[in-house]
C-alpha cells in the first residue's frame, strides 16, 4: 500500500518570528528574543543590558550570559533560568532552538530558530574579527538572517585591533610621566583590550576602575588569562605614572581622573573612526577597537549565510537594506526600539571617587 505523506507547508518567516513592542516574538515557540520589557519566557543572546534585562519569568541563555545577568541584577533577575551550550538544540513549542557563537563578548550567541523547513538566525550583536576572550563567530546557513547594523555604513572599517594597541603602547612609551586612562565598556571591551595588550607583550600591571572588577574577575574564572590586574583604589598618584588603567567611558571625564598624573584619555570604540565623536568626548587618543562587525564584516556575513531574506535591526538599517536589495536579496528593517551600543551602566558615580 502506497500512503502519501501529509503535505506540510513551509512556514513563512513572519509566522515564526515577528517584531512586537516587547521585541522579537516567536509565537509558535512561546518566547521572545532579547525582549525590552518583562515577558513570560525570554531567550537572550548576550549579557549587555540593552539585550539582557531583568524581570522575565524564564530565561534561556548560555551559562556565561546567565552569570553575567546574575552579576549585574542579582540572583533573582528571573523566576527561573536554563543554560544552553553552543550547538545544543532545544525544543520550545513547535520550534527548535540552537545556539551558535556570535564572537561579540563572552557567552554571546546567535539563535537559530527552525520550524518545519524554515530556519531563521537572530544574530544579536556579533563580530567576525579575532578576539582572544570569546569563542569565534560561526557562520550559520539559514533562510532568513537577522543582522545588527550598528556600523552599517561603508565608512566604517575597524582595521586591525592589534595596530590600535600598538598606538596605545607607543603613547605610553612616549609619555612615561603620564597615566593612560582607557575608556572601555565593562563587559567585553575592557577584557579584550587587556588580552590584546598581553598579546602585544605588555606584562606590566594593568589597573582597573572599581566598576570593572566583578566582570573582569569573572572572565578570569572562565579561563581567560589577563595577567597582573590591580585596582586603582589605594594607589598613590605618583605611582600611577606610566601605567594603563581601564575604566568605564563616563569615568574618564569626571573628577575620578584627578587621582592620575596628567592623564592621557583614550577610548576604545568603533565610533572612534569618526573624529568628531572623539573631539566631542575630549578623547586625546582614539582607539578604533570594536566588538561589532564593520561594514565589510556585515556584508561578508550576510553573503556567507546564504540567506535569501535579510532583516536588519538596531543601527544604520537603511544602507544595509539598500545593499541587500541591490544584490537581489529580500531585505527590510525591523525598526525595533530599545537596542543600541553597549551601555555604561556599571560605571561608579563620581562621588565614589574614594572607592573606584
Amino acid at each position: 500500500m502506497n500512503l502519501k505523506q501529509p503535505y506540510i507547508p513551509k512556514m513563512r518567516p513572519q509566522d515564526i518570528l515577528m517584531p512586537v513592542p516587547a521585541g522579537l516574538a516567536c509565537k509558535p515557540g512561546g518566547f521572545h528574543i532579547d525582549p525590552v520589557r518583562p515577558v513570560e519566557r525570554a531567550v537572550i543572546t548576550h549579557g549587555h543590558s540593552d539585550h539582557a534585562r531583568p524581570g522575565h519569568g524564564a530565561v534561556l541563555a548560555t551559562r556565561e550570559t546567565l552569570d553575567m545577568m546574575r552579576l549585574r541584577y542579582g540572583d533573582n533577575f528571573a523566576r527561573s533560568t536554563q543554560a544552553i551550550a553552543y550547538g545544543e538544540e532545544i525544543r520550545l513549542g513547535d520550534v527548535t532552538v540552537r545556539f551558535h557563537p556570535a564572537g561579540h563578548v563572552l557567552g554571546s550567541a546567535q539563535i537559530a530558530v527552525s520550524c518545519n523547513d524554515t530556519c531563521i538566525v537572530a544574530s544579536g550583536d556579533y563580530k567576525d574579527a579575532p578576539d582572544p576572550t570569546c569563542v569565534p563567530f560561526e557562520v550559520v546557513r539559514c533562510d532568513v538572517f537577522i543582522t545588527e547594523a550598528t556600523f552599517g555604513l561603508p565608512v566604517f572599517h575597524h582595521g586591525n585591533a592589534a595596530d590600535e594597541i600598538k598606538k596605545l603602547l607607543a603613547s605610553v612609551a612616549l609619555f612615561p610621566e603620564r597615566a593612560h586612562l582607557v575608556g572601555a565598556y565593562s563587559l567585553g571591551k575592557a577584557q579584550r583590550v587587556i588580552a590584546l595588550l598581553r598579546l602585544a607583550g605588555y606584562d606590566a600591571p594593568i589597573y582597573l576602575h572599581g566598576a570593572m572588577e566583578k566582570i573582569t574577575r569573572y572572565y578570569e574564572s572562565r579561563g581567560v588569562a589577563l595577567g597582573d590586574l590591580r585596582m586603582v583604589r589605594g594607589m598613590k598618584k605618583a605611582d600611577l605614572a606610566g601605567t594603563i588603567t581601564l575604566a568605564p567611558p563616563s569615568a574618564t571625564s569626571d573628577v575620578w581622573t584627578r587621582r592620575f598624573p596628567d592623564p592621557v584619555t583614550a577610548f576604545a570604540s568603533g565610533w572612534m573612526r569618526v573624529r568628531a565623536r572623539a573631539r566631542q568626548r575630549g578623547v586625546e587618543l582614539p582607539l578604533v577597537i570594536s566588538d561589532h562587525a564593520d561594514w565589510d564584516g556585515l556584508t561578508a556575513t550576510i553573503e556567507a549565510t546564504g540567506a535569501g531574506e535579510i532583516w536588519v535591526t538596531h543601527g544604520q538599517e537603511d544602507a544595509l537594506v539598500h545593499w541587500c536589495t541591490e544584490r537581489g536579496l529580500t531585505a527590510r528593517p525591523l525598526d525595533l526600539v530599545g537596542y543600541g551600543d553597549e551601555d555604561d551602566s556599571d560605571a561608579a558615580p563620581a562621588d565614589e571617587d574614594a572607592e573606584a
